[in-house]
């Protein structure tokens, strides 16, 4: 399971992260039938906002952003005690 969240200069990566999280949780509450992958998605992103040092992550993506980069983090699921991994990704933005 692998999930992708941009922060911006206006929304940081815990804003990001609680916007996920009540998008798949309003699709979860709207549908019929189990959907197991939205279910993991859901708890992945819980996991992530109940654990994660979110100061630290917005001190790594601050200085990008400044720089007009776009920033992704990638958050992945893992057999780890904390359950997950989050890796950090810049890269110059795409013009036009």
């Amino acid at each position: 399971m692998e999930i992708k969240l941009e922060p911006t200069l206006s929304t940081c990566i815990e804003t990001a992260a609680k916007r996920e999280y009540e998008r798949v949780l309003g699709i979860l509450l709207k549908g019929k039938q189990e959907n197991k992958e939205l279910e993991e998605t859901l708890e992945l992103l819980r996991l992530f906002l109940e654990s994660a040092d979110f100061g630290q992550l917005r001190s790594l993506s601050e200085k990008p952003l400044l720089d007009d980069r776009q920033v992704e983090f990638v958050l992945r699921s893992t057999n780890s005690e904390r359950g997950y991994e989050v890796e950090m990704k810049s890269r110059k933005r795409q013009c036009c």
